[in-house]
């Protein structure tokens, strides 16, 4: 139901345009409704099926290419090459299929955690006068019904409030804000104007919304698509992430390589050797041999394995594969405050008397409110700013019972305070004393002050306020006791109140002592600090967007040790000074952002625009949030995450569901029980981690197959021109590939240096491209060296006569140098310092130490040279075209290897800070 003003329909207006009472729908109505309006469940994306997801796996640009390439091979005959390139497209979108939909099992299993019921009048037929309560699973509400709250129930719907006892709800999930909303039935202001459409609706409640404290009934107004929350927050398109980004950029040079190769490779060789159409099949396999076979297999498989890490080890479930890549590629994080950094709640500063001086006695009046109004006005449970009093006050509880409760007049949301009638210790029952608590300008304004002391008061309350306090106002005053004749029957029973609370009404409350301040500063989230201090040291700048007050978001980085400079906190008036993102306002936006820490009153709309302008300023930005407020930010991020007991929606938007802060679902499909889970920020740096070594692994593979691809076609085209046959035949070059993919597929099992963890891990196309050129240049290089050592080592008077020679000279010789290239240019222990557990003990027996170094890569690379050096040497030789050869050619070929592998790691110095 949409918003109307406070002076909008009334209580018995609304009943009866829902055509429905008090008390509530007779079953036969319910079932007539719910068939007219549907269930109450918010639109959200269908569940995809596994088929669906694997043949969606070719809109992968990798996979894509290289099932373009195997049609072309097809079309060419080439049924070898075909037949590799359909397994590994095969593969691959079988693989993240599989990690996709094990991630959605896991989303089902924690939507079945969350409790999904409601307390609901109904009568079983229109003769039953009572109603009676029944808890009923929230999808079956329907407008008309009418409902019960109760501390910690979440809104089920949109509903309004019909009755009330000191109800409160948070909208923290909706809005951003913190401080719980009073909620009481519709009443119309007396001497003022209607408020205005945007005005706060405290008779109104919305789904999503949490119940803090207090207890009520409220009439549902409007279910599933029609509630604000789906009306206000649908889906949005989501745009390209860093991943995607990345990998297009590759893809487009591979592209251009591929499509530029065989045309070139045909009319060199009809302008110089006049060969025509029977070099085709060569230059498709130049092209095949350009392109990583391995890539979507090898890419596949480190993000699936470091996810199912995750949610094995740490609880965090990773929905989106490629997300994995984005964490690692992330050096900017945007968190809200509420419910990350703190923990939603207050707690208790010090107590502060008129003066600004430490005053316990401050706090241990309003811990006589707060227990005295819990226990005499029969609230089902204290608010959390009276459980933070009640924790501070807790070593004095014997002080608080010595009190004898008379009566309470509990938190009133008009009034904005609470007041408990108490006697004091000694005091005798001909006193007995008022105990206020609540707003500073409600409180200040019962208070028998003068006027200068009143502003004076304020103008301390105002300064607290802006360095991020919360503050409640206690004042007290003595009255003559006020004894019904049944009560003064019963003085030697203990006081219940009840005689006595009809004798005291807000009227009462006035003309009081004013006792001090009692300031609060939210809960820190116990994680929160180390896990900001390990983010920093990953190189991952965390910015606060929040919808709380300045000093309020400034107070608690402080108090985490985030250091926050003057000028680096900034509110959405700023954003909203700047120039629309059409007018350049968006690189102003992100000059300012990367100088701002904290934005403060921030709407939903301006989260989202500073995670664009972060976007668009070249930062790998993600966004940590948990409720509806948070959605436009979340589906801006290259990045998404949230918490397991974020709302609903949230958890759908995000990429990454980390664990919530005292436990976890873990993946229904692991079988081993998992180890204890990290909580909200902590998990990111596992997340982090994880992603950083998958990123580092594909980016090591990357570099090295394309170089080493690149190297090769390019000695191949000059050969081509050179020679008077062709310098491989494309069985040989298939058998080639076969050979580097099946070795290259341990880049998926190694495990990354912790240099390679430090910082963030990007893919960058052009830097990447002259990488590859770099090592390819050098690659090919080597390869032509080659063809001189063969021309030294083969007979003939120019060594090119002996066809089957050259190929397995040149055949060897390539899978050497990608075996050095492994080697060389990885970025893992091996080649790292190695960590403490590897390195003290140099008892050890030298085999224990033999097999530690030995990772996957090492074992891949000495599998591959000894394929290289055997092959020829077998019965697969002749079949391929390939010969033995001459013990001096090996010679020769040791000296090329060793220069290649001199200049390899010189270069690899000039790039150390590449990709």
């Amino acid at each position: 139901m949409p918003e109307g003003p406070v002076s909008g329909p009334t209580t018995l207006q609304v009943l009866r345009s829902l055509e429905t009472g008090p008390r509530g729908l007779t079953e036969e109505e319910a079932d007539a409704r719910l068939a007219r309006h549907g269930p109450n469940v918010l639109p959200t994306r269908r569940r995809v099926s596994w088929p669906l997801r694997f043949v969606r796996g070719l809109r992968d640009p990798f996979t894509a290419v290289l099932f373009c390439l195997g049609l072309v091979s097809a079309g060419m005959g080439a049924w070898g090459t075909t037949s590799v390139i359909t397994v590994l497209v095969a593969v691959s979108c079988a693989l993240r299929a599989t990690g996709e939909h094990r991630a959605d099992r896991a989303m089902t299993a924690l939507r079945d955690l969350v409790p999904t019921t409601a307390t609901v009048l109904r009568r079983p037929s229109a003769t039953d006068e009572r109603p009676s309560p029944r808890e009923l699973p929230v999808d079956e509400l329907v407008p008309g019904d009418v409902i019960r709250l109760a501390p910690g129930d979440v809104i089920p719907a949109d509903a309004q409030v019909l009755g009330a006892t000191a109800l409160s709800v948070t909208e923290a999930p909706l809005t951003g804000e913190s401080s719980p909303t009073g909620k009481h039935p519709w009443t119309t202001p007396k001497g003022r104007d209607p408020a205005p459409a945007d005005s706060p609706r405290p008779h109104l409640c919305y789904q999503g919304s949490s119940v803090t404290a207090g207890s009520g009934t409220a009439v549902v107004t409007a279910t599933g698509r029609h509630t604000r929350f789906a009306a206000t927050h649908t889906p949005r398109r989501r745009p390209a992430r860093a991943f995607d980004r990345s990998v297009h950029g590759i893809s487009w040079i591979l592209i251009r390589f591929m499509l530029l190769t065989p045309p070139l490779v045909l009319m060199a060789d009809a302008a110089l050797r006049g060969r025509g159409l029977e070099t085709l099949p060569f230059a498709v396999a130049v092209a095949v041999g350009l392109t990583p076979e391995m890539l979507p297999v090898v890419v596949t498989t480190c993000l699936a394995r470091g996810a199912a890490h995750l949610s094995r080890t740490h609880g965090v479930i990773v929905r989106r594969l490629p997300a994995l890549h984005d964490l690692g590629a992330m050096d900017v994080l945007c968190v809200d405050k509420t419910g990350t950094l703190t923990q939603d709640r207050p707690r208790v500063d010090r107590g502060l008397d008129a003066a600004g001086r430490d005053a316990p006695e401050v706090l241990h009046w309003a811990a006589v409110n707060a227990w005295w109004t819990l226990q005499l006005a029969d609230l089902p449970a204290p608010d959390a700013l009276d459980e933070a009093i009640l924790a501070a006050a807790a070593p004095d509880e014997d002080a608080l019972t010595r009190y004898d409760g008379v009566a309470a007049l509990p938190f009133d949301p008009v009034r904005r305070l609470a007041t408990a009638v108490v006697t004091r210790p000694g005091a005798g029952l001909g006193v007995h004393t008022l105990v206020v608590k609540g707003a500073v300008e409600n409180v200040l304004e019962l208070c028998a002050l003068p006027d200068e002391e009143r502003a004076r008061l304020h103008a301390r309350a105002a300064r607290h306020a802006a360095e991020g306090l919360r503050l409640l106002a206690v004042a007290t005053a003595d009255r003559p006791a006020r004894l019904t004749r049944h009560a003064l029957r019963t003085s030697h029973t203990p006081h219940t109140g009840h005689a006595r609370h009809a004798a005291w009404t807000p009227a009462d409350v006035h003309t009081l002592t004013f006792r001090g301040f009692v300031t609060f500063s939210d809960a820190l989230a116990p994680a929160a600090g180390p896990a900001l201090r390990a983010l920093a040291d990953r190189g991952v700048t965390v910015k606060i967007l929040t919808g709380d007050h300045p000093g309020t978001a400034a107070r608690a980085c402080r108090d985490l040790g985030l250091p926050v400079a003057p000028d680096a906190v900034r509110t959405a008036a700023d954003i909203d000074a700047l120039p629309p993102a059409e007018l350049a306002g968006l690189a102003e936006l992100a000059e300012l952002a990367h100088r701002t820490t904290v934005f403060a009153d921030c709407t939903p709309d301006h989260k989202a625009r500073v995670v664009a302008a972060l976007r668009a300023h070249g930062h790998t930005t993600g966004f940590l949030g948990d409720g509806v407020n948070d959605l436009p930010a979340l589906h801006t991020a290259d990045v998404a995450l949230a918490p397991h007991d974020a709302v609903p929606v949230a958890r759908e938007a995000a990429d990454v569901v980390l664990p919530s802060p005292t436990n976890h679902a873990p993946d229904p499909a692991d079988t081993p029980a998992p180890r204890a889970a990290a909580n909200g920020l902590a998990a990111i740096d596992h997340a982090v981690t994880a992603g950083r070594g998958s990123g580092a692994n594909i980016a090591t593979y990357l570099r090295i197959t394309l170089s080493s691809n690149l190297g090769n076609v390019m000695a191949m085209l000059t050969a081509g021109l050179l020679l008077p046959f062709l310098p491989m035949l494309p069985a040989q070059v298939l058998a080639q590939n076969l050979c580097f993919d099946a070795a290259q597929l341990a880049f998926a099992y190694e495990r990354p240096a912790a240099t390679a963890l430090r910082r963030p891990t990007t893919l960058r196309p052009r830097a990447f491209l002259r990488l590859i050129t770099g090592f390819g240049v050098l690659n090919a290089v080597a390869d032509l060296a080659t063809f001189a050592v063969l021309a030294l080592a083969a007979p003939g008077p120019t060594g090119t006569e002996d066809e089957s020679l050259f190929h397995s000279g040149w055949f060897t010789e390539n899978l050497l140098t990608q075996a050095l290239a492994m080697l060389l240019l990885r970025t893992t222990y091996a080649t790292a310092t190695r960590p403490k557990a590897t390195r003290a003990k140099a008892s050890r027996p030298k085999a224990t130490r033999a097999r530690t170094a030995a990772t996957p890569v090492t074992r891949g690379a000495m599998a591959l040279a000894a394929a290289g050096i055997l092959i020829p040497l077998t019965p697969l030789g002749p079949p391929l075209g390939m010969t033995a050869l001459p013990l001096l050619y090996y010679a020769l070929l040791a000296l090329v290897l060793i220069l290649y592998a001199t200049a390899l790691l010189t270069l690899r110095a000039r790039f150390a800070d590449q990709p």
